[in-house]
């Protein structure tokens, strides 16, 4: 079933870029986490970690991921200990992903050094290229309108 207008309105930017997939993931856990937590914060935190299970942030877009599960510590964690953040989150890039695979996502985002870094700073080096990204193209659609 499609989505409707008002429901493509309430993605978040990154999201109206993806496949069709991560959008009904996204709306679909969102419209029932806002059933029990009301529309706010949480119930978006709540779809944003669902989303993660299944997808990973490459570029402005998010795309599916090999192997479904957690993408960061912080994804991991469950009840009290997600909602008190300990441990910093990787903005949707998987950083449980082999160094292969986080090589080759860098080489995309075209993230220069990537071949001397380590994983922890592939990491760091691609979420930083994501949020670029997302920016560059969230300008892009200003100027279009």
């Amino acid at each position: 079933m499609a989505l409707t207008k008002k429901q493509a309105e309430r993605l978040p930017a990154t999201l109206q870029r993806s496949p069709r997939k991560a959008q009904d993931t996204y709306i679909h856990t969102l419209e029932s986490a806002e059933k029990t937590h009301g529309d706010g914060e949480a119930a978006h935190r709540i779809a944003l970690a669902s989303l993660k299970h299944s997808f990973e942030k490459v570029g402005d877009h998010w795309e599916p991921k090999d192997t479904k599960g957690p993408s960061d510590a912080q994804d991991a964690k469950r009840g009290r200990a997600a909602r008190h953040r300990t441990t910093k989150t990787t903005g949707g890039v998987d950083a449980f992903a082999s160094k292969a695979h986080l090589l080759d996502v860098a080489k995309r985002l075209e993230v220069r050094g990537r071949s001397k870094m380590t994983k922890a700073e592939l990491v760091d080096a691609i979420d930083k290229a994501n949020r670029s990204a997302s920016a560059a193209s969230l300008r892009d659609e200003d100027r279009r309108s």
